[in-house]
């Protein structure tokens, strides 16, 4: 019984020379059909690198030019007040007229706090302040009973920030409080 099983087992296995034929045909077929299917795709992943490629170049490209520009619309606004410190210059040289000049120079002063403005570039508030050395450099301190110690007694050059970011920080004096050197002097 065994055997006759086995022989059945095999004729269903082999196959008529009609059959394989077609087999094969339709194989190459479907090997050929893989082949355009992985040519179109490796063609469609090189166009996409290239056109990555392009676009990476082109956003670089962007990138310096607005880095290049980016001032320009401040600068385009310091040209007035140049323009005033030409004028106020020239009109002193004509009449020798220090108001005049002292005139033009406040003008001057007030265009660029106005473009400050414009900006956010807002002073560091530090007079009479504590002192926080986030926001300020001690250049020195001073013995004063008129503040409080640690607190700022003189600003010797204004801090500004850029919206929230420190661009510099304000030079200033600190208060300290007065030594007593009462006892020292009697001992001498």
């Amino acid at each position: 019984m065994k055997e006759k099983k086995k022989k059945n087992d095999e004729t269903l296995t082999k196959e008529s020379p009609g059959k394989k034929a077609k087999k094969t045909k339709a194989k190459k077929e479907d090997i050929n059909e893989v082949k355009e299917q992985l040519a179109t795709e490796k063609d469609r992943v090189l166009r996409l690198s290239a056109e990555f490629e392009n676009y990476k170049k082109r956003k670089e490209r962007e990138s310096d030019e607005f880095k290049k520009f980016a001032n320009e619309t401040i600068f385009r606004q310091l040209l007035t007040v140049v323009d005033n410190l030409e004028r106020a210059i020239s009109s002193t040289q004509k009449n020798s007229n220090e108001e005049g000049l002292l005139e033009g120079v406040k003008l001057t002063y007030k265009e660029i706090i106005k473009l400050f403005e414009t900006f956010n570039v807002k002073p560091v508030e530090a007079e009479n302040q504590p002192f926080n050395p986030n926001f300020h450099q001690a250049v020195t301190q001073e013995e004063t009973n008129d503040f409080p110690e640690n607190t700022v007694s003189k600003v010797l050059q204004k801090g500004y920030l850029l919206h929230d970011r420190l661009i510099r920080p304000a030079m200033v004096i600190v208060s300290k409080k007065v030594e007593k050197k009462t006892e020292e002097i009697k001992e001498k």
